[in-house]
């Protein structure tokens, strides 16, 4: 199996998923950049976190147009596996892969700080190796995390099961104490409608390591192999 991990000007997150991939995951795994077209024959594609373009326009509003989401957009339209984390969500979002944008923390600060998400779909490539129900700590690291959707795409996000992670308090409870962004319906993570397609904000390259202060998004990572394996 043979990862990629898109790399565009600004990204930060990219050493940290190629890491997580190639010596957690004990995967192979390469870097693609932004200008090319050729994904190299890659399996599954991680477009990581950072600040692509610097965020100078919009969050993922430059990055979208980058000739590798051409690539991307075919890749998963034929059933590729795709993880956006953090900024890499955000990018999906202005790319038209997810529905909804990622708007300013309501807070209007940046938060990096561990938080506690609920798996809502374990039925999904990113999350087979979790169970429904199940809280994992995951940082996050983000100014513009506040998912948002209009009424008629929230529905259709509860009705499909499409909300993959919700973030909620350590006992598993949704609260507004437990949403650090002020996000939608709590929401910290969604699906495509084909499900091949995910973009959460916390960062699970971030725990996939004891040394890092904990290692539950490793799951994300064995669920993407395992689902792979499985084909």
């Amino acid at each position: 199996m043979k990862f990629g991990v898109i790399i565009f000007p600004g990204s930060n997150c990219d050493h940290d998923a190629f890491w997580t991939v190639q010596q957690i995951a004990k995967q192979q795994v390469t870097f693609l950049w932004h200008e090319s077209h050729d994904l190299e024959n890659c399996d599954a594609l991680i477009v990581p976190g950072g600040f692509a373009f610097g965020d100078y326009l919009r969050t993922g509003a430059i990055a979208r147009f980058s000739p590798v989401m051409e690539s991307v957009r075919r890749f998963a339209e034929g059933g590729g596996l795709v993880l956006g984390i953090c900024n890499g969500f955000q990018i999906l979002c202005e790319a038209g892969l997810l529905p909804g944008a990622l708007m300013r923390n309501t807070g209007l600060k940046y938060v990096c700080k561990p938080v506690h998400v609920r798996v809502e779909n374990a039925g999904t490539p990113f999350t087979n190796a979790c169970s429904r129900g199940e809280v994992l700590t995951i940082p996050i690291g983000h100014m513009e995390g506040n998912y948002f959707c209009d009424r008629a795409t929230l529905d259709e996000l509860q009705r499909s099961n499409r909300i993959v992670f919700r973030y909620v308090t350590t006992a598993g409870e949704i609260s507004a104490s437990a949403n650090p962004n002020g996000s939608l319906d709590n929401i910290a993570g969604i699906c495509n409608a084909g499900g091949n397609v995910v973009g959460m904000m916390p960062h699970p390259e971030r725990a996939s390591e004891p040394e890092l202060g904990g290692i539950d998004g490793v799951k994300i990572f064995q669920s993407m192999v395992g689902a792979m394996a499985s084909k």
